[in-house]
């Protein structure tokens, strides 16, 4: 994705004094031909050899997708009734780790991944499918890919890397279209892996809910469906101190919030039309797949 220059907010100058004692952004590198941080590839021995199970469920998204959104709704319809107690005392980064992280003094994704109790395990990824560990493919573990539309990615992602200190300048995880073309490719080969929009979330999240349920052969009553579904709002995710990321000490909210906005068609609020038309010619050249669609409105 062509990365655009976008004006921070005033608000930019409002900066704790504990984000600038914090240590310096680390830089991107390219890694197998993906831009990456040493925060995800300093452990990738033990990432690559992480032991999936068959009842695993990986959530993979391109970063700022609705990874949250997402694991949030399933962490409510596996154990939402079952364990209530880690609504209120787990934070969700904690309930559904984020297998390649390893950030300093913090433990490992893929150690929360190892030492989560629950049946089945909830685990996040942004990694390209060809990073994936082998072992998901072997055992046929269920994968759910949200895919979001460029525009809408690239503001999204402009803003978390402003307020997280973890993250470069420049984005990590490679080409958006690279990410989402590879997993989209392989969907078409690999039975047990889920394809959803943030878009199809955004317009109908409890039609989503249905699909997802499908997929992972549940079955809800209304009720739980409801619970659910209101569960997961945004403003409910945003003021939910176990979902909202606040606990996060590299993340500064002042900057921007963890949960913004959530919303599709934000993306006119920053481009101009000088970034939107060569935005525009470079998605025609790279986007060659002609059955993968985004929607930019709702």
């Amino acid at each position: 994705m062509q990365h655009y220059s976008m004006t921070p907010s005033t608000f930019d100058q409002d900066l704790d004094m504990s984000q600038m004692e914090l240590p310096p952004r680390p830089t991107l590198f390219d890694f197998h031909g993906v831009s990456m941080i040493k925060h995800v590839t300093e452990n990738w021995d033990s990432i690559q050899n992480f032991k999936a199970r068959p009842d695993d469920i990986l959530i993979a998204t391109y970063p700022k997708a609705g990874t949250t959104w997402v694991s949030y709704i399933l962490d409510l319809l596996y154990f939402g009734q079952t364990f209530p107690e880690r609504q209120a005392s787990i934070p969700i980064h904690e309930r559904v780790p984020f297998l390649e992280i390893s950030a300093p003094s913090r433990p490992s994704g893929k150690d929360l991944a190892d030492q989560l109790p629950t049946t089945p395990r909830l685990i996040k990824t942004h990694l390209p499918v060809q990073f994936v560990p082998k072992s998901f493919w072997e055992q046929n573990s269920r994968i759910i890919y949200v895919a979001r539309n460029a525009k809408d990615s690239a503001v999204s992602y402009f803003h978390f890397n402003r307020m997280n200190i973890t993250q470069p300048e420049p984005v990590v995880f490679g080409s958006w279209y690279d990410h989402v073309n590879g997993w989209w490719e392989k969907k078409q080969t690999y039975s047990n892996l889920h394809y959803m929009f943030y878009e199809d979330l955004i317009e109908d999240c409890g039609r989503e809910i249905d699909r997802l349920c499908s997929f992972l052969g549940l079955s809800p009553s209304a009720e739980e469906k409801e619970r659910v579904t209101n569960g997961v709002t945004f403003d409910n995710m945003k003021a939910n101190k176990m979902t909202n990321y606040s606990s996060v000490p590299v993340m500064n909210h002042r900057v921007s919030p963890f949960m913004r906005k959530g919303k599709v068609g934000d993306w006119k609020n920053h481009f101009t039309v000088a970034q939107d038309e060569p935005f525009e010619e470079d998605y025609k050249q790279k986007m060659k797949n002609p059955t993968l669609k985004f929607r930019t409105e709702v």
